[in-house]
């Protein structure tokens, strides 16, 4: 059983993790037409919108409450009120998604009866806006429980409760934070193709894929409407990627009694299996010829593939669900998990990663742990663990700054596991070393007697 060891340092070196406020931030930036508020200091809002900037190089939609000295003591309820009608009049977005942070939640405020206060006092207003709250404290968690907390949130608050007249073509699907914008637009793709209709929530395919507008939008452009979270409770299945999105599927399912099936990686033979074999038995059709032969590809890339992992050392740094998406990889290509880090133990998914042992902390613990390892794999941030050490990086995960289209790069079902493969393959092809001369001469450096070292032969 893996042992999950806990933080016992004061301070972080080099940050692994980014904050739920983050998250949840990103998690709002699926939806079409929508406007992410930060509630605190202008500080955290930039914080996060030079790392949103930095990973998906776009012009980021993303705003503060602002709040000062006075706000601080005294309370933030005024400046919610004032950015919220800020933001409707010069923007008119269709959904205002606060996310807390901790400069406001270590005062114990009441945010949703804030949120109540103001929507009820300028109903007339705020007309055709949704405002939605996620708590999302910044001392507690990490990006996987922001996007969670966000995706159900506006379910929560949008979706219409009750049972309700199932369409039998259409899908709900929850994806987790870890899947790119590549990674939505191929699951949509692929449900598509079995004639089912899928409504991802959140869809950051649709807004963050780098697309330029023929005007500026001040808004997000693109992404999952209003109405289709709205009306979730009519779809007659609901798919759920990662395992901190089982909250917000439960909460859906008590809320209109849509059944889930939970998938904790699509990566892999197996999962991908999984995954097609499922559609085919909600949709009644057989799987496309061109689906199979995505997997005979897939088949293949694991036979040219396997002799460049087997035995090789990986050392992986990542949030939870994908820490178990990668370590599950790697290990079923038969490569070994020397050293795992992941940025909480809040996840009952690390109990399934296949790991000796998990470090909750920094990347400072992924350069002490992975001396020896063949390949690090984490997000920008461990390029100078990995100079230091002399291994190749792999970078994964948000942020990705210093490489262009990394939310263009495909993970999930067939096509995505078999292009992880060759970028690893290749990876280790580029940085094996050629053996020299020397090195291949046994007896060069041989410790001889000292009665020989002495011999006039052994001079010549």
């Amino acid at each position: 059983m893996v042992r999950i060891l806990p933080q016992t340092k004061a301070a972080a070196v080099n940050p692994l993790k980014s904050s739920q406020p983050l998250g949840a931030a990103l998690a709002f930036l699926g939806i079409d037409g929508a406007m992410p508020l930060f509630h605190g200091s202008q500080g955290c809002t930039s914080f996060a919108l030079v790392l949103f900037v930095r990973h998906f190089k776009e012009a980021i939609p993303l705003q503060t409450t602002a709040m000062d000295e006075v706000a601080t003591v005294l309370g933030g309820a005024d400046h919610l009120e004032e950015a919220i009608l800020n933001l409707k009049g010069r923007t008119n977005p269709k959904l205002i998604g606060v996310c807390t942070t901790a400069l406001a939640e270590t005062r114990g405020e009441d945010f949703a009866g804030d949120i109540a206060n103001i929507r009820l006092k300028h109903a007339e207003e705020l007309a055709g806006t949704e405002v939605v709250l996620a708590n999302t404290p910044d001392f507690d968690g990490a990006i996987e429980e922001g996007w969670a907390k966000a995706a159900a949130a506006m379910i929560g608050r949008i979706t219409r409760s009750g049972e309700q007249a199932r369409q039998s073509k259409k899908i709900a699907i929850l994806p987790g934070w870890n899947l790119s914008v590549a990674d939505v637009e191929h699951l949509r793709d692929m449900v598509e193709s079995f004639g089912l209709e899928p409504v991802i929530v959140p869809d950051v395919s649709g807004s963050l894929d780098g697309t330029v507008p023929d005007r500026w939008i001040a808004t997000t452009y693109g992404g999952t409407s209003v109405e289709d979270i709205r009306e979730l409770g009519t779809a007659v299945q609901c798919i759920v990627i990662g395992e901190h999105m089982r909250r917000p599927a439960e909460l859906l399912h008590r809320l209109t009694g849509v059944p889930y099936v939970l998938f904790q990686s699509l990566t892999g033979l197996k999962c991908a299996d999984r995954f097609v074999s499922l559609l085919s038995a909600i949709s009644g059709a057989p799987v496309p010829a061109r689906v199979r032969r995505r997997r005979a590809q897939l088949q293949d890339a694991l036979l040219d593939g396997h002799f460049h992992f087997g035995g090789k050392k990986i050392a992986i740094a990542a949030e939870p669900d994908q820490l178990y998406q990668l370590a599950t990889f790697f290990v079923g290509m038969g490569s070994e998990i020397a050293a795992a880090v992941t940025t909480t133990d809040m996840s009952k998914i690390l109990e399934k990663v296949p790991a000796d042992s998990i470090q909750i902390g920094d990347l400072g613990d992924l350069e002490a742990l992975g001396a020896g390892a063949d390949l690090l794999v984490t997000h920008s941030h461990g390029r100078q663990a990995a100079y230091h050490l002399g291994i190749p990086l792999m970078r994964v995960g948000f942020p990705i700054f210093d490489r262009l289209g990394s939310q263009h790069k495909l993970t999930i079902l067939y096509q995505g596991t078999r292009d992880l493969i060759f970028e690893v393959a290749n990876i280790f092809q580029a940085n094996r070393h050629a053996p020299r001369p020397e090195t291949l001469d046994p007896f060069r450096h041989r410790d001889m007697p000292d009665e020989l070292s002495s011999s006039p032969l052994a001079r010549h």
